[in-house]
């Protein structure tokens, strides 16, 4: 068994990694890249393999860093399986019809002020090549539903745990026998946070397992407990309405925003805070919400305890779902208090764009960053206290007052990264991805240190091991 990295490799965006075994070249994740527009639409255009080569996908779960490539995958000649949890299929097919169209409406914009002689960078793919994407998935439920393993050749399957990262994603454990030999590779995908809303804690494999592909974006830090996030939020509220403070939440449309509404009705209904009202200002996280709405079943023992009677987190007094252009804007006129949730998490494009554009300039407003801010994205320089920044084609000051909310994170931190690789059965070699430098040198050091028998390797990309 080989494994081979081409993405979200000593970074934390575009997750593409292939295993080669029993005859087969299996592609994990097919992500977008998110950085830099230049840099990023270099690192996209191609791939580093032929798609014409690759005989499955399996997809981990349906962020835009994991699914994103896969219309233009397909676009270039890949017609093969995309296997993936049933939740993870009905959301990759709105977040990625959501990125065709921005990026035409993006395309069309720049259009507009393009330079005589320059033309903008054109979409990589459209939303046709997002329905034959879509064509191809083949729905696999977790094991501890199905109690199915998924063969894809004799002597090679894989089964998916719950990552517990957001809805529909999983932990994928393949196997290949050859030789009357088994080997065993784990991808964690995206590991998910432990007690945090909706979402169960990461299944554990009861399989012995000879190598780990991990993410390990927070491997450097630990995330405060939910209960002072709480509490942090709910001075946070408390002062906005006293004070007639606007508070601006990008947030991501998938997982973060429905938590982000879950913390916010808990809170409510514990009258912990007061009324105040709430705008979710992101067409995609409105039509996501409704994908949770069927899959309650995936859901954690918690929530039923919160919102018993079939009484829905996701729909509350004074929160208004924002759906038209008009509505949007009809905000930025809107006097505090007030609460706007709009994607991205990142601030790299969508809604948040225009309200941050009203609000950095506000020394009464608040701009709470709920998620992890990937290198040069503008959530990044705002969470690294950089002024002005750049918000369309103006320079802006930034007056107002910037928190961090990591304990909102869907990932995992250090600790329960550590636990989780720990607890393996029979681990021999470990790849750290989905990380910066730092944070995967940080926790290499972490597992070095108490793991010693561990081989541990933070690869390149283009780099390739046997197992």
């Amino acid at each position: 068994m080989k494994i081979s990295f081409f993405g979200a490799a000593q970074n934390v965006t575009g997750s593409k990694h292939i295993v080669e075994a029993n005859g087969l070249r299996v592609l994990l994740d097919c992500g977008l890249y998110q950085g830099r527009r230049q840099e990023a639409y270099e690192l996209n255009k191609e791939f580093s393999f032929d798609p014409k080569t690759i005989d499955a996908v399996i997809l981990s779960h349906a962020h835009a860093d994991h699914c994103g490539l896969l219309p233009l995958l397909v676009k270039k000649g890949f017609n093969k399986k995309i296997y993936a949890t049933p939740a993870t299929i009905d959301i990759a097919r709105l977040i990625m019809l959501d990125s065709a169209k921005l990026q035409l409406e993006d395309y069309l914009r720049l259009q507009q002020y393009a330079q005589p002689g320059k033309e903008p960078l054109p979409p990589l793919y459209d939303a046709n090549d997002v329905e034959r994407a879509c064509e191809l998935f083949e729905e696999v439920d977790y094991f501890h539903n199905s109690h199915h393993w998924q063969e894809l050749t004799k002597g090679l399957r894989f089964k998916f745990y719950d990552a517990g990262h957001i809805l529909g994603s999983a932990v994928t454990v393949i196997e290949g026998t050859e030789n009357n030999k088994t080997k065993r590779l784990l991808f964690t995908g995206d590991l998910g946070n432990t007690h945090v809303p909706i979402m169960p804690e990461p299944e554990e494999s009861v399989e012995e397992i000879d190598a780990i592909v991990s993410e390990c974006t927070y491997g450097d830090r630990k995330h405060k407990s939910v209960d002072e996030a709480n509490k942090f939020l709910i001075k946070l509220i408390n002062d906005a309405v006293k004070n007639k403070r606007r508070i601006i939440m990008p947030a991501f449309a998938l997982g973060r925003t429905q938590e982000v509404v879950y913390i916010l009705h808990k809170l409510y209904k514990e009258k912990k805070i007061p009324a105040i009202p709430i705008a979710i200002d992101s067409p995609l996280g409105n039509s996501i919400t409704d994908v949770f709405k069927k899959y309650e079943r995936y859901f954690d023992k918690e929530t039923e305890l919160d919102f018993p009677h079939h009484e829905s987190p996701f729909i509350f007094k004074n929160m208004k779902q924002v759906v038209s252009v008009d509505d949007s804007k009809a905000l930025e006129k809107a006097k505090g208090p007030i609460i706007i949730i709009a994607s991205s998490g990142m601030c790299e494009g969508g809604r948040v764009l225009h309200h941050l554009e009203d609000s950095l300039e506000d020394e009464r407003a608040v701009i709470v960053l709920a998620g992890f801010q990937a290198e040069h994205t503008l959530g990044r320089k705002l969470q690294d206290g950089v002024s002005p920044v750049r918000v369309y084609d103006k320079m802006h000051e930034v007056k107002a007052k910037v928190v961090n909310l990591h304990e909102f994170s869907a990932h995992a931190d250090q600790d329960g990264l550590y636990n989780y690789i720990a607890s393996l059965h029979g681990l021999k070699e470990a790849f750290l991805v989905h990380s910066e430098e730092s944070p995967a040198a940080f926790f290499k050091t972490l597992l070095l240190k108490n793991l010693p028998n561990l081989k541990i390797t933070v690869p390149a990309p283009g780099q390739s091991w046997e197992i």
